[in-house]
């Protein structure tokens, strides 16, 4: 039945997004990745394969539903889930990046205190 294909594909996402989510988190620390920034990444990585899996089964039942031929799905699901991966990961980095302990560890690229330096030094230089 559906329900026993649908709790099937739930098990596989879980799985997958856990060993792929491992194997990222596992890169990253091995290449001294910024906490913050391994974690945003991985919690990324594991929402997106999760919600690939949810829209990649249920939505070719949806389209066969209405009338529609199922193999339509597969691009509609590739363009759905490029905006969707974007935007999953600016959300979660932005989300986990906004909380104070992640401030210090080198996950900024932008050194404020050298860049206002940088900028009053140059004040008196182009007057």
């Amino acid at each position: 039945t559906w329900r026993d294909y649908l709790r099937q594909e739930a098990k596989m996402a879980a799985g997958l997004s856990c060993l792929i989510g491992l194997t990222g988190f596992i890169r990253a620390a091995l290449f001294r990745t910024p906490w913050g920034e391994t974690i945003a990444i991985t919690t990324s990585v594991f929402i997106i394969v999760m919600t690939s899996v949810a829209f990649g089964s249920t939505l070719p039942l949806a389209m066969k539903k209405v009338g529609i031929d199922p193999a339509h799905s597969s691009t509609t699901i590739q363009v759905i889930m490029d905006i969707l991966g974007v935007l999953i990961t600016v959300l979660v980095s932005s989300f986990v990046m906004s909380f104070a302990v992640f401030e210090g560890d080198g996950s900024s690229v932008v050194d404020d205190d050298a860049t206002y330096k940088m900028n009053t030094a140059d004040v008196g230089r182009y007057s």
